[in-house]
């Protein structure tokens, strides 16, 4: 059982997420454009050098961000959801680049290309010196947007790019990196993961450990995309303040990457924060069971090896299908749907709890009104529109995720002072 907020304030959020976001008037919009002068915007999660990867391999000078990347499509998906014009457009001001490698690579390989990744964020302010600058702490995020730069930050996301050891943890650290995700869609050798089917009931005995490590590093403990025993083991150990990089609110949209109420009490104790994701299966519950209806339709017309009404007629397939999209509309998800899980998270958890994390870049499909980094200002004016004080965009914008950084790395400080490094292993020997 799920516990919400009080039944007014579920039916704002049920009424607000059937409509769309109001345009901004000129006074929200310069309200918006004070607050983030003042204030960095740090998104959470994007994608951006794995779409590098995922188009021309480890050769980012192959794609030029200064130019608009909406027509740079791969694999029949969407074109690029970032460039530099929209950047600015956006008034980026911190950005946490996602070092992703599918859950499938484990070992050398895995370290192998996580460090490949983190080459191809470096390579961003070695390309474009005059708009990205690499941040390591709260103070160089500050420093570098006054300074009219985007701070870029390493995020690693899955706790198996560490190929099980710690040493490689702490390599990481120094190569830059300031969270780790414990694990992405499949489950660690000692962390379970949000989908997949449980393995360990939380984090192992070594899993433990690697949160530890990490507060002792001052590396941010990212629990997006962990199973709800594994966020509990983790704020059970974690001695500093977590995160979630890109999750939104179950009590909004039940769904396994969501974080729920009985968490968001942990997280406000932890003095965490969640920063809301914007990819519309996991802000709309509607268009989560579409999805799963659609998918279930593709199999049964076209199935390999064995299955399906018209396997190997690829082209009946595609027309059966097109007839079943025709009959079944995509159930809409929009900016204002976005708004409703940051409210939320405000309510239950507190306005110092909430973060933006988008998942640009890595995500198919995206909220209307939210499809590309150009659109940051908008979420903010829907917001302003709703009642919220400058004061309150601030602390979603960027002020409560600095605020998070400083806590870590004054953890680590006191932790560094008592602590040696561990050399826990897997299996304990």
């Amino acid at each position: 059982m799920r516990v919400f907020v009080a039944a007014g304030a579920v039916a704002a959020l049920a009424a607000a997420s059937t409509t769309q976001a109001q345009p901004a008037d000129a006074r929200i919009a310069a309200r918006v454009e004070k607050v983030l002068k003042a204030t960095p915007l740090i998104d959470g999660h994007n994608d951006v050098p794995w779409a590098i990867r995922q188009r021309v391999g480890v050769h980012p000078e192959k794609i030029d961000l200064a130019t608009d990347t909406r027509h740079l499509v791969e694999a029949g998906g969407p074109g690029m959801m970032t460039d530099i014009p929209r950047l600015k457009a956006g008034r980026v001001g911190g950005q946490f680049w996602s070092v992703f490698i599918p859950s499938s690579f484990e070992g050398p390989l895995a370290v192998q290309m996580t460090l490949e990744q983190i080459d191809i964020v470096k390579s961003l302010p070695q390309r474009y010196p005059a708009t990205f600058e690499m941040a390591y702490t709260a103070d160089d995020v500050v420093r570098i947007h006054r300074g009219g730069k985007v701070a870029s930050l390493v995020g690693v996301e899955g706790g198996h790019q560490i190929g099980d050891s710690l040493p490689v943890l702490r390599q990481l650290y120094a190569a830059g990196a300031r969270y780790m995700t414990l694990t992405h869609s499949l489950n660690t050798r000692w962390a379970d993961s949000a989908t997949a089917n449980p393995q360990h009931g939380g984090l192992t005995p070594f899993g433990e450990e690697v949160v530890r490590e990490m507060n002792r590093l001052g590396m941010l403990v990212d629990l997006s995309h962990v199973s709800e025993d594994t966020m509990k083991d983790a704020l059970r150990v974690a001695q500093a303040p977590v995160i979630f990089s890109h999750s939104g609110a179950d009590g909004v949209a039940d769904h396994a990457r969501n974080v729920s109420d009985e968490v968001l009490a942990l997280v406000k104790a932890n003095r965490g924060v969640v920063m809301v994701n914007f990819l519309p299966n996991y802000v709309s519950r509607a268009r989560m069971e579409w999805a799963a209806a659609r998918s279930a339709e593709q199999a049964r017309y076209n199935a390999p090896p064995f299955g399906g009404l018209y396997i190997g007629q690829p082209e009946r397939a595609k027309a059966a299908l097109a007839e079943w999209d025709k009959a079944n509309p995509k159930p809409p998800v929009t900016l204002a749907m976005v708004a409703d899980h940051v409210e939320y998270l405000a309510k239950v958890c507190g306005m110092g709890c909430i973060g933006i994390g988008s998942d640009f870049d890595g995500i198919g499909d995206t909220p209307d009104g939210l499809d590309g980094v150009d659109k940051f200002p908008d979420l903010l004016a829907e917001l302003a529109r709703r009642g919220w004080s400058d004061a309150d965009l601030a602390g979603l914008a960027g002020g409560n995720v600095l605020r998070v950084m400083r806590e870590a790395e004054a953890a680590a400080k006191r932790l560094q002072a008592t602590t040696q490094p561990s050399y826990a292993t897997l299996s304990g020997s």
